[in-house]
C-alpha cells in the first residue's frame, strides 16, 4: 500500500521519531499507520524520541585516555539511580573512544559520527534510551593530545572531572605531582593557568569592583587604589592555578611543586556535571495530578 509524505508527517507527529525513522517504518509496513507505529516502538526509537522533551540533568563526567590521547567528557541523563549504573560509565567511554578516533569538533559533529558496527553515535545513543528508560545526551567533551603525559581525576563517581596535560616526562615524581595537580584544581576550580591568561579587560573590571569595596568600606579614594593592588594579588593567587597555594602544603605554590619535579603544565580542563543545567522541580501534588490526567485520557 502506498503512502504520503502526508502519512508520514502524520506518523511523526503520533509517536515524536524522526522523518527518516517514520518513513523507513512505513515502508517495511506496506504503508499501514498503525503496522508502522508497531515497529517504531519495537525499534525502540519512538520510544526515544519522545523522552527528547525531558531534562537530563543528572549524569557522570568520565575520562578516557589511549596513549597520548584523553578525552574528558559529560553525559547526561535523567535520575542519579541511572548515572550510577555501570552501564552509563561504558556508554561515555564508548563515546570518548568515537571522539579519539574521529576527532569530531563538536557534540553535533560526534552524533553523525560512526562506531565500530556502522551505527552512528546518535543512533547507538537512541537504542541505550530505550534499554534504560531515560533521555540520554551528549552535553560535552574536551580531546587532549600530548607530547608529554596525561593525568585524570574523577570525583565521587563522576560528579566533577579533571584532565592535566603535563609536558616534560612521566617520571614517578612528576606523576605524582601531577596526580596532586588534578586534586587541586578539582578543589579550587582555577579560571586561568597563569596571569597572562587573565585579560586586560578583566582585570579592569575587578579593579573597579574592589575599589568600590574599599571604599565601601569607609576607606578614602587614595588609600582604597592602593588597597586594590594588593587585593589583585590575591584574584590572581585564587583564581591562577600556578599562582595557588598547595592544599596539602600551603607554604608551597603550585609553580614550585613544579620545579621541584621538573616538569610543568601544558594546560588543564575540568567539568563540573550539570553545571549551569536546569533541574526538573515539581511538587508532589503537581505530579500527581499529571497521572490522574494521563490516566483518564
Amino acid at each position: 500500500m502506498a503512502f504520503t509524505a502526508k502519512d508520514v508527517m502524520a506518523l511523526r507527529e503520533k509517536t515524536g521519531a524522526g522523518v527518516m525513522d517514520c518513513k523507513k517504518a512505513l515502508t517495511d509496513a506496506d504503508g499501514d499507520m498503525s503496522k508502522a507505529a508497531d515497529l517504531l516502538r519495537e525499534r525502540g526509537i519512538a520510544k526515544a524520541e519522545k523522552k527528547a522533551s525531558r531534562i537530563a540533568a543528572e549524569g557522570i563526567v568520565a575520562c578516557y585516555i589511549e596513549g597520548n590521547t584523553g578525552v574528558l567528557i559529560e553525559i547526561n541523563c535523567e535520575s542519579d539511580f541511572v548515572a550510577k549504573n555501570p552501564q552509563f560509565s561504558e556508554i561515555a567511554t564508548e563515546a570518548a573512544k568515537v571522539v579519539i578516533k574521529n576527532n569530531p569538533a563538536t557534540v553535533e559533529e560526534l552524533l553523525a559520527c560512526t562506531m565500530a558496527d556502522g551505527a552512528t553515535v546518535e543512533d547507538y545513543l537512541k537504542g541505550k534510551i530505550a534499554i534504560i528508560g531515560e533521555k540520554l545526551a551528549i552535553r560535552r567533551f574536551e580531546k587532549y593530545t600530548t607530547e608529554g603525559f596525561l593525568e585524570s581525576y574523577i570525583h565521587l563517581g563522576g560528579k566533577l572531572g579533571v584532565m592535566l596535560d603535563m609536558s616534560g616526562e612521566a617520571t614517578d615524581a612528576a606523576k605524582e605531582t601531577a596526580h596532586d595537580i588534578t586534586l587541586q584544581i578539582a578543589f579550587t576550580k582555577p579560571a586561568y593557568l597563569t596571569k597572562e591568561e587573565v585579560s586586560v579587560e578583566t582585570i579592569e573590571k575587578e579593579k573597579e569592583v574592589l575599589k568600590q569595596q574599599a571604599m565601601n568600606e569607609g576607606k578614602p579614594e587614595a588609600i582604597a587604589e592602593k588597597m586594590v593592588m594588593g587585593r589583585i594579588k590575591k584574584f590572581y593567587e585564587e583564581n591562577c592555578l600556578l599562582e595557588q597555594a598547595f592544599i596539602k602544603d600551603d607554604s608551597k605554590k603550585v609553580c614550585d611543586l613544579l620545579k621541584g619535579a621538573n616538569t610543568n603544565i601544558n594546560k588543564f580542563v575540568f567539568f563540573v556535571m550539570g553545571e549551569g543545567l536546569e533541574k526538573k522541580s515539581e511538587d508532589l501534588s503537581e505530579e500527581v495530578a499529571k497521572q490522574v490526567a494521563a490516566m483518564k485520557n
